[in-house]
């Protein structure tokens, strides 16, 4: 849903009338001394239901906070609204925050869940599961995955949603509001990196949250990146003494550390499938990376006649 932001909400529009009327009718009958709390109760109304328009991010990657408030929580958790591991990142709105919720990334809704709760304080951890809660998930441009989910608080009675699954955001865009304090969780991929830290003060669609990897695909391992380096004949693997040679390395092969291992069989391997290192082939050539078996070592070698026959 595309929404215009207003400089007042209008999900609030009903309460500051009612605050308005209540105020004038108070200070009509009584006078001012008893109408200033209600002149008082209309402006924190007011407030409480702004909604500025924000300069968005033109980041790529950037994934934007979905509401005004404060970073409680910066996680790795299971989340359970895309059954995989994610990394949380809190953000606790208390009644002095603006209250909508605006889209962090790019993407389209592949789900949308609502799940009735309790409501106790958004400011705990325990109220991502068993607080009244919206939940989407979002699936990026990129082809990452984002959760976003609007959790009621203490005094947040009512959570509106304005979108359902299969529709299409764009960061920025104003998508729900709730009511009187709340939290919002976003669930992100693993190896994103967070752009904030607890207690830091963040502004809707304004504040960068976090930064995806550039792509959705799993980065390989460094043991997979220096096998690939040898396998394509890379000369030169930068040491690391930090990094201890996997046990299935083979005779010859290049370790991490970038030196050759001995020769020989790898560890618990069959001496009798495996022949040792210099071991003459059946057509009587050595192996790669081999030499012949010299008789005056071993007592028992292979040697070579004149016609090139083993013997």
């Amino acid at each position: 849903m595309n929404y215009p932001h207003p400089i007042i909400a209008r999900e609030g529009w009903p309460f500051i009338a009612i605050a308005a009327v209540l105020a004038l009718m108070i200070q009509s009958w009584a006078g001012l001394g008893w109408a200033w709390p209600f002149w008082l109760l209309l402006i924190f109304v007011v407030q409480f239901f702004r909604d500025p328009p924000r300069a968005i991010p033109t980041q790529a990657n950037a994934v934007l906070s979905p509401a005004d408030g404060r970073i409680v929580a910066i996680e790795t958790v299971r989340d359970p609204h895309a059954d995989r591991e994610a990394v949380k990142i809190s953000v606790f709105m208390n009644v002095f925050n603006a209250h909508s919720q605006r889209s962090p990334v790019d993407g389209a809704i592949v789900k949308a869940e609502y799940f009735p709760g309790a409501f106790l304080n958004a400011e705990l951890d325990k109220a991502s599961l068993e607080n009244e809660r919206n939940a989407l998930v979002i699936e990026t441009t990129s082809g990452h995955t984002v959760s976003c989910v609007q959790v009621a608080g203490l005094v947040a009675r009512r959570i509106l949603c304005y979108v359902r699954a299969g529709d299409v955001l764009r960061r920025g865009q104003r998508y729900g509001f709730i009511r009187f304090g709340s939290r919002l969780d976003v669930f992100l991929p693993v190896g994103s990196r967070p752009r904030v830290s607890i207690g830091e003060k963040v502004y809707a669609s304004a504040t960068i949250l976090a930064e995806l990897a550039e792509s959705a695909s799993v980065a390989p391992t460094r043991d997979e990146a220096v096998r690939a380096a040898a396998v394509a004949g890379v000369g030169e693997v930068m040491p690391r003494a930090d990094v201890v040679p996997p046990a299935d390395v083979v005779s010859g092969d290049i370790d991490p550390n970038g030196s050759t291992l001995p020769t020989g069989p790898a560890p618990g391997a069959d001496p009798l499938q495996t022949p040792p290192a210099g071991t003459l082939a059946p057509d009587g050539t050595p192996p790669a990376g081999g030499q012949p078996n010299d008789p005056t070592q071993t007592g028992v070698g292979v040697t070579r006649g004149p016609s090139g026959q083993i013997g």
